[in-house]
């Protein structure tokens, strides 16, 4: 299973370079940064304290989608208490879940921004939410932190589970931006068909959204949906 760390719209430079020093120290290399509001800096570097080649090689993104694109599973980190689609889980059975069922595939973990974490648009990109337990009334980890945490977690379950290698590959479930591709395809033909609500379109959207992230759609699946949207399309045009 490949890792890949995802930092949304980071304020703070040494967040960059503790998240990447923490990264290294749990074998873990791909790094995106999603609009840093000031990267490059010599104080991430300087938090990096030896993971220097984490900051010079991560990938610089414009949009989330951009950054999660060749990704099959995406998972945000949020400590925020919210009615969300996606299903929650703590990190130690979310690796689990992962290692057993999603072996061969890349999966990103999503980290928002210092302040206010991720917004609601942003976790309807996730297949999943992670929450971090901790203090009731006071569960805000410094992004730093919660990056090692998750690192730590995922590294230890690889060292626990002897085993993995040896497990069956999950399907090739297709990545995040061919899904985007075909949900953008989707609202575009139900909108055209009058199907959607145009004043309060995004309740459906998200259900909808549920119920096709549950059937992990595999490339060739996608294209096939796209094809039934082109066939239908072409009656309403």
């Amino acid at each position: 299973m490949q890792v890949k760390i995802v930092l949304v719209e980071t304020s703070h430079p040494g967040n960059i370079g503790a998240a990447a020093r923490a990264m290294k120290t749990m074998c873990l290399s791909q790094l995106s940064l999603v609009n840093p509001q000031q990267f490059p800096d010599p104080v991430a570097f300087a938090r990096a304290s030896g993971a220097a080649e984490l900051l010079e090689n991560s990938q610089r993104c414009e949009t989330l989608q951009e950054a999660i694109a060749d990704c099959q599973r995406v998972i945000g980190v949020t400590a925020r208490d919210r009615k969300l689609s996606a299903p929650v889980s703590a990190p130690k059975p979310l690796m689990q879940e992962l290692i057993t069922q999603y072996q061969g595939l890349k999966v990103a973990f999503v980290f928002g921004r210092e302040r206010n974490g991720l917004t609601n648009e942003e976790i309807d990109l996730c297949h999943g939410v992670c929450t971090i337990p901790a203090n009731d009334e006071y569960a805000s980890l410094n992004l730093a932190a919660a990056v090692q945490i998750i690192c730590y977690e995922w590294h230890v379950a690889q060292l626990v589970d002897k085993h993995a290698a040896q497990l069956p590959k999950a399907p090739a479930i297709a990545p995040s931006g061919e899904i985007e591709g075909f949900y953008d395809h989707l609202w575009e033909v139900l909108g055209k068909v009058d199907f959607l609500d145009k004043d309060n379109p995004v309740p459906l959207m998200r259900k909808v959204r549920q119920l096709y992230d549950r059937t992990e759609l595999t490339s060739a699946e996608i294209n096939i949906l796209r094809g039934i949207l082109k066939s239908i399309e072409k009656t309403v045009d």
